[in-house]
C-alpha cells in the first residue's frame, strides 16, 4: 500500500474541475474557467453551420456591425464586399464593441483592426482577428464561423 505522502497532491485546478463536476452532476449550476484540456481559443467549433445574421443592408458601406450574441462582427468595405470576423479580441478575448472610421474597436485596451481584413491597426492586440466565410443569400447574411 503506498502512503498519501508517496503519491503527487492534486493540482488546485484538478480540485477545482473534480468539485465543479460532482455540483454538475447533482444538478447544480457552476461556472468554472479553465476546466477544459482542449487548448481551443473559444472560438466556434469546425465545421459549424451557418449563422444567419440578419439583413445585409443593416451593415453600412465603409463600417460594419457588431452581433455581439454569436460574437461576430461583419464590415463592407466597399459597397457590396462582405467580410466576417470573430468579434473576440485577439488580446485579452473581449469583444469587440463598434466599428467606427473604417477600424473595429475593442473598449478593453484600445486594439483597433482595419475593416477590410480584420489586420490589427493599433495594438495591442498581437494577431488579427479570425475571419469568417460570409455570404449573402436573398438579402440575408450567412457567415460560417469556424
Amino acid at each position: 500500500m503506498t502512503e498519501a505522502s508517496d503519491r503527487p497532491a492534486p493540482s488546485r485546478r484538478t480540485l477545482l474541475c473534480g468539485a465543479a463536476a460532482v455540483l454538475a452532476a447533482s444538478g447544480g449550476t457552476v461556472a468554472v474557467a479553465g476546466c477544459s484540456s482542449s487548448s481551443s481559443s473559444g472560438g466556434a467549433t469546425a465545421g459549424a453551420a451557418p449563422v444567419d445574421l440578419g439583413a445585409a443592408d443593416a451593415v453600412p458601406v465603409g463600417g460594419g456591425k457588431v452581433f455581439r450574441e454569436q460574437k461576430i462582427v461583419v464590415t463592407q468595405p466597399e459597397a457590396g464586399q462582405y467580410k466576417a470576423f470573430s468579434a473576440k479580441c485577439t488580446h485579452a478575448g473581449c469583444v469587440v464593441d463598434q466599428v467606427k472610421a473604417g477600424q473595429i474597436l475593442c473598449p478593453c485596451h484600445g486594439s483597433k483592426f482595419a475593416i477590410a481584413d480584420g489586420a490589427v491597426a493599433d495594438g495591442p492586440a498581437p494577431t488579427p482577428l479570425p475571419s469568417y466565410p460570409v455570404t449573402v443569400q436573398d438579402g440575408k447574411l450567412q457567415v460560417t464561423p469556424s
